[in-house]
């Protein structure tokens, strides 16, 4: 027996309840099909339990550091790293629980628990019950990638999701990428107590910034003991008697780590591939991710794809900004696009990159001629005052029409201060208007301004 619905939602991530209650206020009956947790990654294995952990770490940080700002603390402070994971993930039950009472209670909708797979266009099976609807929006998210490495099958290694049920803290974590994932954990479980090292393959960390923002994570990164290899060409694993090892093959440093764990951080993939797509004709690029078009529509008429597995965005952000174009498109009469919104994103190390629209390369590699403002945290009084001042702030500008491309904060704040940048741009502002705005002082948001109002051409900066 087929059970029908208006509408048919797969995965209960970020996008897809909201999308529920939206369609159930709007009189229509609605399935929500998740196979594992509802409220996906972001609260069970990322943002939320991953920033838990990184607000650990910089009580840790701090309580050493405790001296230099003329605090004594009588004994010497240690981690109990159980303790530590206990709290993160208590976060994330709490923030899922209230997710699964909201949708216990939701009129119209009803929440099926199970593996989904299409076996019509407009067909799917989850457990042998059939379920079906004119619209289906697919929202499975993403994992993470495992790559093809030579000498993995020799070796246990983890993903950011593995490391919430380590019972104990690693000795040496060596994390292969050099990503924003990577860099997060690097950081905070050397806080806790870790060796740890980076192997990139790439020249820089966090790749996709400007090599100045790149260079000064890094400086960041190893001033707390975090060991970096870059342009690592040939990593491959293998296992000795006392633990794993990670062949590196640089031009510099040791050719081989031995450490007592390995997590691989090197991006995520789409969970398309066990979906049954094939019985729907939608159309998926190479890597799995759903092709959509700019109102998240796929190529077959009442299919859209949400989140992470659209390959239009990978954080919280984008998903939930997803459910809120296809919301107002179906519901609403709105005419809204994914390409209206800024790309913007946080790295969460300490201090934090707040990052808005295009990079100084990107803007570059658009065509435009561009005028650059900068300054280190160095001469950003808030920071000084807070004994903080790793880190830079930047702003993007097009040089002939004076609007606003993108912008850079790393420093204390950044991922909060990026705002001011950031709705410049949606709102179309051009630089003068954020140069003639009063900001708060003591902040590092109000040197926005002042770098905006202290643009030249880049080669006129120093490095």
């Amino acid at each position: 027996m087929t059970k029908t619905f208006d509408a048919i939602i797969i995965g209960a991530g970020q996008a897809g309840p909201p999308l529920a209650a939206r369609l159930t206020a709007a009189g229509q009956t609605v399935a929500l099909i998740e196979r594992e947790q509802v409220d996906g990654t972001c609260v069970n294995t990322g943002c939320t339990p991953t920033k838990a952990l990184v607000a650990s770490a910089k009580i840790a940080h701090s309580v050493a550091h405790a001296k230099e700002y003329g605090v004594s603390i009588g004994a010497t402070p240690e981690v109990d790293f159980n303790a530590v994971l206990r709290r993160a993930m208590a976060i994330s039950e709490k923030s899922r629980s209230s997710v699964e009472s909201w949708l216990d209670g939701m009129v119209g909708l009803t929440l099926v628990r199970g593996h989904a797979r299409f076996t019509g266009p407009k067909r799917i099976s989850v457990g042998g019950d059939s379920y079906e609807a004119d619209q289906i929006f697919l929202n499975v998210g993403a994992r993470a990638a495992i790559p093809d490495i030579p000498g993995l099958d020799q070796v246990e290694a983890l993903t950011n999701s593995d490391l919430f049920w380590l019972k104990e803290r690693p000795q040496h974590l060596a994390i292969v990428g050099g990503g924003y994932i990577g860099l997060e954990f690097a950081q905070m479980f050397r806080r806790f107590g870790s060796r740890v090292t980076i192997i990139e393959r790439g020249p820089h960390l966090a790749g996709k910034e400007d090599p100045e923002i790149s260079e000064a994570i890094r400086d960041v990164l190893e001033a707390e003991g975090i060991a970096v290899r870059t342009n690592a060409e040939c990593i491959h694993f293998s296992r000795s008697e006392t633990g794993p090892v990670v062949g590196v093959d640089c031009t510099t440093g040791e050719p081989e780590i031995a450490c007592s764990h390995i997590l691989l951080a090197v991006g995520r993939q789409p969970n398309t591939d066990d979906l049954g797509l094939e019985q729907t004709r939608v159309e998926s690029d190479k890597r799995g991710f759903v092709r959509v078009n700019d109102r998240l529509e796929t190529n077959i008429p009442g299919i859209w794809a949400l989140g992470d597995c659209n390959g239009k965005g990978a954080f919280t952000h984008t998903s939930y900004n997803d459910f809120e174009i296809v919301a107002s498109n179906l519901l609403d009469g709105g005419d809204r696009k994914v390409s209206d919104r800024v790309m913007s994103y946080g790295l969460y190390i300490d201090p934090p990159l707040g990052r808005t629209g295009l990079s100084e390369a990107q803007a570059l590699a658009n065509g435009h001629k561009v005028l650059i403002g900068k300054r280190p945290m160095t001469r950003v009084g808030r920071a000084v005052e807070k004994g903080e001042t790793q880190g830079l702030m930047k702003i993007v500008v097009d040089a002939e029409t004076r609007a606003i491309l993108g912008g850079a904060i790393f420093g204390p704040g950044g991922d909060e201060a990026i705002h001011s940048i950031l709705d410049m741009i949606q709102m179309g502002a051009k630089v003068d208007a954020l140069t003639n705005t009063m900001h708060i002082h003591p902040t590092v948001a109000e040197l926005v301004p002042t770098i905006a109002g202290e643009l030249a051409p880049a080669a006129m900066h120093e490095p």
